[in-house]
């Protein structure tokens, strides 16, 4: 039976990681899920028409910001500028939002196109929806382990990309 990791503790983590988030650092994002039932892509896998997000939802998320870089090259001087977006698991599920390769996040006016997802950051190192059972559905060295561990965030490494290859408008009411 492990010491640490119960209901009790992921409680008391889950409440300060939403205190901090909401209350401390109050850092809030756009998120754009990318709708691939409205887009329509061609034989080469391109969106010739564009491409279609679902409703925006507004986030708390830690922002990592990277150097900014204007590297030149045959077409001119380009930006180059990488984040790394960091949402609580918690908030993402109470949403029924999942991060995917390919949405968006609106940041200070600027839209970031996610490259990748880190989903295996586990208090106490354990993700409660593996307890390693055997064929018989119980694990032989702990009985309760599928009670232990929690999965706190997704973090999301995500690029620039300029507002008008994305065909998001904002819209006066």
């Amino acid at each position: 039976m492990a010491l640490f990791g119960e209901s009790r503790d992921i409680s008391m983590f889950r409440h300060i990681n939403r205190e901090l988030m909401q209350n401390i650092i109050s850092e809030q994002v756009v998120f754009y899920k990318y709708n691939l039932t409205k887009t329509n892509v061609n034989m080469y896998g391109e969106a010739s028409e564009g491409r279609y997000f679902q409703d925006p939802v507004l986030l708390y998320a830690l922002v990592e910001r990277s150097p900014q870089s204007n590297p030149v090259d045959e077409f001119g001087v380009q930006f180059d500028y990488a984040l790394i977006f960091r949402f609580l698991v918690d908030d993402l599920t109470d949403l029924s939002i999942f991060p995917d390769v390919g949405d968006v996040v609106m940041y200070y006016e600027g839209y970031w196109e996610i490259d990748s997802i880190n989903s295996t950051q586990f208090f106490v190192g354990k993700n409660p929806a593996y307890p390693y059972n055997d064929s018989t559905g119980t694990n032989p060295l702990e009985t309760d382990l599928g009670s232990f561990g929690y999965n706190v965030s997704s973090i999301c490494s995500a690029h620039y990309v300029p507002a008008d290859r994305l065909n998001i408008v904002k819209q006066r009411l």
